[in-house]
């Protein structure tokens, strides 16, 4: 355990914080990071889940809650954080480097997670900006690929070198361990940009209007039926709360780890 390390653990709350180490740090652009840390081999989580993550403060930690992009089997625990200049835990979160101390919550949780849906035929993962994390927990789990045999991820940005981990989702996951052969043949990449000319531009429910949110290469109906359909959504609180009541409209009810339904948001935190 290196000294800083060591420092960071002496004013730890040790019941409900553990100190990691930063392994990698990868900066998109000017206002996006991701990073991994090691992970503690008693920590256990659900894809899709989110986890206090912070540093140390004067008097007590700075902690925010952060979504874990890993998959659930990975050695490493990885997340993915907007850069905020003034924010309390961002402006210095955005300046960690392998090595450094990082504290980690012991209990993570949330409702983005498989068991509070119910059985379906497609599931759509739709994200704006830093909601893409835990869908990127989501999309590498082999158990969601049991459980639908369409899993269609939309992440909506407002220029390109916002799409985080483009590149791998464009590969269907490719390289893989575990999901490889399943997501070449049932995972779907939807990229969508805002503000920058792109294959795909508008926003998320602008592609539901024209219908290109159900386009090659996916199938069955060109629009959403809560027969067979399941959402998660996480992002924007305006996303969210556009689509929740275009949802509940169509019939679709929302679930929870207590009574799984048709969709689900993170309402702890808005990512």
């Amino acid at each position: 355990m290196s000294d800083r390390i060591a420092a960071a653990a002496k004013l730890a709350p040790s019941a409900s914080l553990t100190v990691e180490e930063v392994r990698s740090v990868r900066h998109w652009n000017e206002h996006l990071f991701s990073f991994t840390i090691t992970r503690p081999p008693s920590f256990r989580f659900r894809s899709g889940e989110f986890v206090m993550i912070g540093l140390p403060g004067e008097g007590r930690p700075l902690l925010r809650a952060y979504s874990i992009a890993s998959p659930a089997y990975s050695d490493e625990l990885e997340f993915l954080s907007i850069k905020v200049p003034d924010g309390p835990l961002t402006s210095r979160l955005q300046k960690i480097q392998p090595g450094d101390p990082v504290y980690l919550g012991r209990k993570p949780t949330g409702t983005l997670v498989a068991d509070a849906l119910l059985p379906g035929k497609r599931l759509f993962l739709l994200s704006t900006g830093t909601g893409l994390a835990p869908f990127l927990s989501l999309v590498r789990d082999p158990d969601i690929y049991d459980r639908f045999s369409q899993i269609q991820l939309v992440h909506c940005v407002r220029q390109v070198s916002d799409l985080a981990f483009r590149d791998e989702l464009e590969s269907q996951l490719a390289g893989d361990p575990l999901v490889q052969d399943q997501a070449l043949l049932q995972f779907h990449y939807l990229p969508t940009v805002t503000r920058q000319p792109f294959r795909t531009s508008g926003r998320i429910d602008a592609l539901i209007e024209n219908g290109s949110l159900f386009g090659h290469p996916l199938t069955g109906p060109t629009q959403f039926d809560p027969t067979m359909d399941r959402i998660m959504m996480c992002g924007s609180m305006a996303m969210i709360r556009d689509l929740e009541a275009r949802f509940e409209a169509l019939g679709f009810k929302e679930g929870s780890n207590a009574a799984p339904g048709d969709f689900v948001i993170e309402r702890a935190f808005v990512g």
